[in-house]
């Protein structure tokens, strides 16, 4: 029987409310209304996949190497990593780099996400830049390449990702080893026992089921990590044009996004009421600095509130008002700035691959007239 059928009862019972993708790989993304908390709760937190789920692991036997371009070569188990190094917390965005997908025209290839294969959550673990600078980087060393026991489906000898970073990012104090979420040991279904935690970088370089660093003297040509795969182009590729591997540059950096999750598609309200709004904002490496909301199609905006969040890294809350106006259709949108005045569009670029969609978010609703 295929392992994507022995999972799905157990994701269904993890994870009740999420819709599950009709793919070969185990894949599945919550309604917007269950992203409507400061900490996501593992149970509405995505699902992404791009192979076959490994075995179960014995964390008693689960091993990570550390080797390549480093002077001592090393391998830890679980706890001899907790034992030798400190135990941070860092709470963080992760968001699949093609989350929103389905919204590009014409179509790209992949997953068609909607708007929910994003999450924050607290990821518990030890500093990669500890762990590296125990096993002496060479100054050779220029990218991290990371292993994972998953495998390609139908191709039991292929990898089904092997991604990397950059050094300064792997030694950059955010980034983790990390080997809990939300202050309970990593599932499985979420890379347990051990993972790459890379705020401000996509999902895909998160590497789950972690069991091998291994550092390079270039940029890591693992599975996943070439051609155009999680790259988006340095120069614009218009549909239907050839594509040069060459014009592609590995995604580094997410976005600045929002994502209203009060109210809900398809609301109603009552001609002169007021529409309470809430959702998050969130950003790569610039922080967010603003959220405005537009209820006439963009053509004028207001800023709302906009909270701390849990560090510099976590989304923060915007909680704001709009008035009904008259009845008929009605479309709220929210835009985020970061601090470095970027704004989310209207519209997205397209690109090849369906990444990076920050375009701001419309919900639709409806104002009815009030009764007399």
């Amino acid at each position: 029987m295929p392992r994507r059928l022995i999972e799905l009862p157990l994701l269904r019972s993890l994870k009740p409310g999420l819709h599950i993708y009709d793919e070969e790989a185990l894949n599945a993304e919550p309604a917007l209304d269950l992203l409507d908390e400061a900490i996501t709760p593992v149970g509405a937190f995505f699902i992404r996949n791009n192979g076959e789920l490994p075995e179960a692991a014995d964390e008693n036997a689960w091993t990570l190497t550390i080797d390549g371009e480093v002077e001592r070569p090393t391998v830890w188990t679980l706890s001899a990593l907790r034992e030798a190094f400190e135990t941070v917390t860092e709470t963080a965005v992760l968001e699949c780099a093609g989350n929103g997908r389905s919204q590009f025209s014409p179509a790209t290839d992949g997953l068609q996400w909607r708007l929910g294969a994003v999450g924050c959550a607290r990821w518990t673990g030890v500093r990669l830049a500890d762990v590296l600078n125990h096993a002496g980087v060479k100054p050779s060393a220029v990218y991290t390449g990371h292993h994972a026991p998953d495998r390609q489906i139908g191709k039991p000898e292929k990898a089904a990702l092997s991604r990397g970073l950059p050094i300064a990012k792997a030694i950059a104090s955010e980034t983790l080893i990390a080997f809990a979420m939300n202050g309970e040991p990593l599932p499985r279904l979420h890379g347990g026992p051990l993972r790459i935690v890379a705020p401000g970088y996509p999902g895909s370089a998160w590497q789950k089921w972690l069991d091998r660093i291994s550092l390079r003297t270039q940029e890591h040509d693992g599975e996943k990590m070439r051609g155009t795969d999680y790259r988006l182009p340095i120069a614009p590729v218009m549909p239907g044009e050839p594509l040069d591997p060459a014009n592609f540059a590995v995604i580094t950096d997410m976005p600045v996004k929002s994502l209203i999750t009060r109210p809900a598609n398809g609301f109603m309200v009552a001609a002169g009421a007021t529409i309470e709004v809430a959702g998050f904002a969130w950003s790569g490496a610039v922080p967010v600095a603003a959220v405005e909301l537009s209820g006439d199609g963009g053509r004028s905006w207001s800023g709302v509130a906009l909270e701390a969040g849990e560090g510099p890294f976590a989304w923060r809350r915007f909680t704001g008002c709009l008035p009904a106006g008259e009845p008929g259709p009605f479309t709220l949108m929210a835009r985020a700035r970061d601090a470095a005045g970027t704004c989310q569009p209207l519209e997205m670029s397209w690109n090849p691959r369906g990444y990076c969609n920050n375009q701001v978010q419309r919900v639709r609703g409806r104002v009815a007239a009030r009764a007399d």
